[in-house]
This record gives C-alpha cells, structure tokens and sequence, in this order.
C-alpha cells in the first residue's frame, strides 16, 4: 500500500534521503540557536528563566552524557557528543514518522545499516587508536592457540553487529509505521490517538537502544579495566 509523503513531491531524490536532510538541516539549526542564546546568556551556568531551546539542549545533554558514563565511566567525555548525536539524529528521524505527510527515515534499511556501519567503524577506531596491539590481541582470546578458532568467532561477531543494529531499528520503525497508517486509515478519530502515543514511546526506545548498544561496543573494544585511557580520545 502506497501513501503520500510531502518529500515524493521532490524529483530526483530518494524519500528517505531527503527527509534524513531535512533532519540535519532542522538539527544544525537547533545547535546553532541553542549555541547562540548561551552565548548570550549572563551567567551559562544559571539555567534561562523559562523554556528556551538552550534549556532543552541542556536537559538532552545531561541525559545523555550520563547514558554513557554509567558504561563507559567517569572518563566519557570524550564520545558523549558522538553518541549524543547518534540519539538524537536517530530519535529526529523516528518522531518525524509521527506528522502526517511523512515516512521516517529509519524506516529504510539503507538509512538503518549506515548508521550500524557508522558505529561499528567508530567503535573500532577507537579500540585501534587506544589500545592498538591491545586490542587486536582480544581477538585472540587470553591463550594464543586458541586463536584458530576464536578470531573467526571474534571477526564473525564484530561484522554481524552493524547489520543487526540496523535489522532491529529498521523492522521496529518500518513496523510502527505501518501500523500507524492503518489504523490512521481505518478512522481519524480516537483509535489512532492511541498509536500516536504508543509510536512515540516506540521511537525514543529505538534511539535509546541503538545508542546504548553502541556504546556497549565501544566499551568492549577500549582497555579493559582502564578507561582512563579514554582522555586520550579528545585529541582525535
């Protein structure tokens, strides 16, 4: 069943392509309000008297950068913007699924995979750059001729990871979706209210679990037992 989309109306370009750039644009536009008006403030540590776009930036913030030093520790800061900006690109995408006129982006697999590709290539940049012989040896495992068997299990476990990140979001997004437009077909009234609700809770939980698992990642491939290492990781 084929439905309108606003993004249809643009010729030359993919549906998913074009609404995923008009989340980044939105984004961009966000930061750069949300930069402008703690510029301007008289004291950046004193909150804004009411609900600003700066206040709210700073809640996501604080939100997420606790996200990822209950995984990664006390040293995160490094990849707290990295995977700030994996939760709210990806939660962007999966709201816009909820106006009418629009297919969320995560809702197509090619959009799905590239960011488990863009996680999987990080997550392992990071495990070179920082633990580098290290961090091959896990491969290994912890005695060396086990290594015949272990690194295709290791190397098999690693390159499934991208693909069933985006296998998970995209079934959970393009499911949601579906439902959502039939039962917004079926009756305007009540009924899809309902789903409205269960859609929203249903996309803040794909971009928390993408998010968290991807960090999880990360933290498998840094020195174990010493993410102080982790400061490193600023200069890069």
């Amino acid at each position: 069943m084929s439905h309108f989309t606003w993004m249809s109306l643009i010729p030359g370009i993919a549906d998913h392509t074009a609404t995923a750039t008009l989340v980044l644009v939105i984004l961009v536009g966000v930061a750069w309000l949300a930069k402008r008006q703690l510029a301007a403030a008289a004291d950046p540590v004193i909150p804004d008297a009411t609900l600003t776009v700066r206040n709210v930036m700073e809640i996501f913030v604080e939100t997420i950068a606790g996200i990822v030093r209950d995984v990664l520790g006390p040293n995160a800061r490094p990849f707290i913007p990295l995977y700030g900006c994996f939760f709210l690109f990806i939660l962007s995408c999966n709201l816009f699924g909820l106006l009418p006129g629009f297919s969320p982006p995560t809702s197509n697999f090619n959009v799905t995979f590239a960011l488990g590709v863009c996680s999987f290539l990080m997550y392992n940049y990071y495990g070179l750059s920082l633990g580098g012989v290290e961090y091959l040896k896990h491969f290994v495992g912890p005695i060396w001729w086990l290594g015949i068997l272990m690194v295709p299990l290791e190397l098999i476990d690693n390159f499934v990871r991208p693909l069933s990140l985006a296998l998970r979001l995209f079934g959970n997004m393009n499911g949601d979706h579906l439902v959502l437009s039939i039962f917004t077909d079926m009756t305007y009234v009540i009924v899809p209210v309902v789903f409205y609700i269960l859609g929203t809770l249903v996309c803040f939980i794909q971009a928390f679990v993408f998010t968290l698992l991807s960090v999880v990642y990360l933290s498998l491939a840094l020195p174990h037992g010493d993410h102080a290492h982790a400061e490193q990781a600023h200069g890069h």
